[in-house]
């Protein structure tokens, strides 16, 4: 795992956008971003059993897995969104980036890749693609039954009590 802030130069959303400027784990934990290195599945199942973690499944983006919807998915995840239940995810293979917003809303960009897991609070305004090879392979961990609900950020979403609970807690 590499975190630094994004450069926002205007680009494929798959190049690496790296400002130079590189971010602790420790900063990440103030935003409530939490980052594991779990080389055996062992470790997985451990974390999943403290954390209550009961379902789980694998998913595998890349255009010879998803054919024609590979890119009109990836620009989907890279729309900024947030979810209601933490996202939680392990990377088996591949690489890619969750972007997160910081305490100022900038973007900071976390490279993941094989056995890395990451942990995002919710209510957190994120957005994942692939790297440029376009290819990654990932469990999802879930508390209860995988689900998957993007809510794309707006006004609107100022007054989600999970982004409310988020911004007391990580922001304020």
């Amino acid at each position: 795992m590499r975190a630094y802030w994004y450069d926002n130069i205007e680009g494929d959303q798959r190049l690496p956008h790296d400002s130079g400027k590189d971010i602790k784990e420790e900063e990440l934990k103030e935003i409530g971003v939490l980052y594991y290195r779990i080389p055996e599945l062992a470790g997985v199942d451990a974390l999943a059993r403290e954390r209550d973690y009961k379902n789980r499944d694998e998913i595998i983006v890349s255009p010879a897995k998803m054919g024609d919807v590979y890119e009109s998915k990836v620009r989907m995840f890279f729309d900024e969104h947030l979810h209601e239940d933490e996202e939680i995810r392990y990377i088996r293979d591949g690489k890619g980036y969750f972007d997160v917003r910081s305490k100022g809303d900038a973007w900071v960009r976390i490279q993941l890749e094989k056995d890395d897991l990451i942990i995002l609070p919710a209510g957190i305004y994120h957005r994942f693609t692939t790297d440029e090879d376009n290819y990654i392979q990932a469990m999802r961990l879930f508390k209860e039954e995988p689900k998957w609900t993007p809510l794309n950020r707006s006004g609107d979403l100022d007054g989600n009590e999970y982004r409310k609970a988020y911004v007391a807690q990580y922001v304020n």
